[in-house]
């Protein structure tokens, strides 16, 4: 999910919102899962640089890349709610 449709599910959250059918969230709870997410990817770059099977390292390879994604649409939200 790119961050177009991102955008679109944030434009239907305030929806729900306004209609009262969902609650807000908080700046808090979006760092919160950056901080985790941030940790995933320490993790991985260290088990990265450890790894020598090769068909392991491109997992671990895919796993970073999807870590990143998710910060990148967290660090999004956390501006967007800000």
């Amino acid at each position: 999910m790119g961050l177009r449709k991102l955008a679109e599910k944030v434009a239907d959250y305030q929806q729900r919102l306004e209609a009262g059918k969902t609650r807000t969230i908080e700046p808090e709870h979006v760092e919160k899962v950056l901080g985790k997410l941030r940790r995933k990817e320490a993790d991985l770059l260290a088990r990265i640089s450890t790894e020598t099977d090769r068909d392991e390292r491109a997992d671990l390879d895919r796993k970073l890349r999807i870590a990143r994604e998710h910060i990148t649409r967290a660090e999004w939200l956390l501006a967007e709610l800000s």
